[in-house]
Order: structure tokens, then C-alpha cells, then sequence
């Protein structure tokens, strides 16, 4: 583990990516506001990963109950290979990994509804992206410790 380093967790939609950073420790994962995908979002992730020294990118990775693909998992794959290219252009290396993320979103609604915020905050959908990246981004940071 690099000190100084962080993790980084997205959460992958064709409209929104929710995104999250772990602290410098791997302990925590910390919502940060979705980026919406358009045509420069790989040019905000790179910036994203370099403005916060990020070595290890934990993509949400969507599959049915029975371990099947959905609809999305193929705009995933894609995302990801796009993203490999983006980190050789700009000389980055980062492990990339999937990490399942079925449920992610009905923790995070949940999580949202509890949270104390208004109903009007709650309303916007890229709160809810982002509470589901923090959620990828904590499953593996717990998942890693729990191996050790």
C-alpha cells in the first residue's frame, strides 16, 4: 500500500458517475459530486486522479443474482477499457478493479432516505450516484482489511 495514496470509486451510469475517494489510510470511502458523462469525463477523471494521488480505481460492476450479466454490464466493460487508454495517454498507472455491486443501489436509497437531508436535496439524482460510489468504494476497502 502506497502512503499517500488513495482509492477511487465510480459508480457507472451513461448520464451520471458517482464517484468517491478513499482517505490517504485505505480506512474510508467519501462521497465527492457525480460528474456527469458527456464528452469530457474521462478528461475530469483524469484530473480527479491526479489531484488526489489516486493508485487503485474500484468500478461498481453490475450482474444479476444469478452471477448473469444485466443490460449495463457491457457499457461497463467499455467505460473501463476507455478509462485504460486515458490513463497510458496521460502516463498513469492505476490497478483497476470491478467490485459486484448488486444492492449498491437499494443501500444507498436507504442511506439517502435516513440521511437528514431535505427532500428536495434527496431529489437530486446524482446524490444518490455518488452515495452508491462511496458504498463500492467501502465494500472493497472492508473486503481488502478483512483478507489480511
Amino acid at each position: 500500500m502506497n502512503t499517500g495514496t488513495k482509492y477511487l470509486g465510480i459508480d457507472f451510469g451513461l448520464k451520471r458517475i458517482g464517484i468517491s475517494v478513499s482517505d490517504e489510510s485505505k480506512s474510508y470511502a467519501f462521497q465527492r459530486d457525480h460528474i456527469l458523462n458527456g464528452k469530457d469525463t474521462f478528461e475530469k477523471l483524469i484530473a480527479l486522479i491526479k489531484s488526489e494521488n489516486v493508485c487503485k480505481i474500484i468500478i461498481g460492476y453490475p450482474l444479476r443474482f444469478n452471477q448473469e450479466k444485466t443490460h449495463s454490464t457491457d457499457d461497463v466493460d467499455k467505460f473501463r477499457s476507455t478509462l485504460v487508454n486515458f490513463l497510458q495517454k496521460h502516463s498513469l498507472e492505476c490497478e483497476i478493479h470491478f467490485l459486484d455491486e448488486r444492492l449498491t443501489s437499494s443501500l444507498a436509497q436507504y442511506s439517502l432516505q435516513n440521511s437528514g437531508l431535505s427532500k428536495k436535496k434527496r431529489e437530486e439524482k446524482g446524490i444518490l450516484d455518488s452515495i452508491s460510489a462511496q458504498i463500492i468504494l467501502q465494500d472493497y476497502i472492508d473486503t481488502a482489511k478483512n483478507k489480511v
